[in-house]
Parts: C-alpha cells; sequence; structure tokens
C-alpha cells in the first residue's frame, strides 16, 4: 500500500528533469571522443532524479535498456540528458533518456543516444516501496507508457527464449555456428 503522504497519481510532467553538462577534455578516449562511461554515468544521474521525483523516496537502477552510441560526443559540446518517467509498475519505474550534444559555436544539435533505465523504489530501510500511479497527461506520453508495456513483454519473451536455448545447447552439436566466424578453436 502507498504511503498516506504521496499522491495515488502523480504527472509525468512531475518528474520530467533535464541535466546539462559541458563536456571537458577530461571525459575523452585516446581517440578524442567522450568516454561512453560518462555519458552512462550521466544517464544513470538523470534516470535517478526523475525516478526519485516521482517516487518521493530514493531510487536504485536494476537495468539498463537500449545503450546505443549513434553519434559521437565530441569536447566542447553542450549535452543534455532529457529524463520522464514513462512507466511505472508496482516498485518500479520505467525512465526514458534522450541525450542530445550542442556544439554551441555553430548553432548545431545532434541526438546522440536514447535509453531506458529501470528504476526500483527504496524505503528507509532498503527495501521496495509502491510507488504513486502515473497520470498520463499527453497523447505522447499514453504512447509512451503503451510502448513500455510493449518493451517489458518483448524483454521478458527474449529472456524466456535466451534461457532456454542456454538450457538445451549442446556445444559440441553446434559447432559448425562457428564456421563462418573469426575465432579458432584452440584445444
Amino acid at each position: 500500500m502507498a504511503s498516506s503522504l504521496l499522491p495515488e497519481f502523480r504527472p509525468v510532467s512531475h518528474s520530467r528533469v533535464t541535466l546539462t553538462e559541458l563536456m571537458i577534455p577530461a571525459y575523452a578516449n585516446f581517440g578524442g571522443k567522450i568516454h561512453g562511461g560518462i555519458l552512462l554515468s550521466l544517464m544513470d544521474k538523470v534516470a535517478y532524479a526523475a525516478a526519485s521525483k516521482h517516487a518521493g523516496t530514493y531510487c536504485v537502477t536494476v537495468s539498463v535498456d537500449g545503450v546505443n552510441f549513434l553519434e559521437p560526443v565530441e569536447v566542447g559540446e553542450l549535452v543534455s540528458l532529457l529524463a520522464s518517467v514513462n512507466y511505472v509498475g508496482r516498485t518500479s519505474l520505467l525512465v526514458g533518456i534522450k541525450v542530445i550534444a550542442e556544439d554551441v559555436r555553430i548553432g548545431s544539435v545532434k541526438h546522440t543516444n536514447t535509453s531506458y533505465f529501470t528504476m526500483v523504489a527504496k524505503d528507509d530501510v532498503g527495501k521496495p516501496t509502491v510507488v504513486p500511479g502515473l497520470l498520463l497527461e499527453t497523447s505522447e506520453d499514453t504512447r509512451r507508457f503503451l510502448e513500455a508495456i510493449k518493451r517489458r513483454e518483448f524483454n521478458a519473451q527474449h529472456r524466456l527464449e535466451f534461457d532456454n536455448t542456454l538450457t538445451t545447447l549442446a556445444a559440441e552439436k553446434q559447432l559448425y555456428l562457428l564456421d563462418q566466424e573469426r575465432c579458432k578453436i584452440a584445444y
């Protein structure tokens, strides 16, 4: 049962957060691009902020879905991470994050990442706690909520199929799969 101090529902807009940070040389890898780990750390921070705003409590990251680096991020660009809660379960929240990089010198803006962080709300003793429902204010909010349901269904089915494949995998009978791969068996 949700705490009497928390509202029964909170609007998506309540959880919206934007984090903007200048990409400095210390964030760059040997190729001169921003480390993916730096971007992941920023995504984790903004996911926490959005989830905690909605839940009204501490939240932890349980999984990350769909981290694809679409464009490199350069030193000197302003990176903005736009996050909001797209879906809530009983104790979990799915936070959608869009990452954009802006070169303020030339006025270019590029979409570099979209990712989804599943967070779980925790109470004061570290146990999962019920979160408020999500008030869908726009058709876009509704679309994202429905997408999240489909994403959960797809991920659950994928995990089940993958686990079944691993359970039934007889390596000796599958060696033909290596014929077209860039590997060599040394035993």
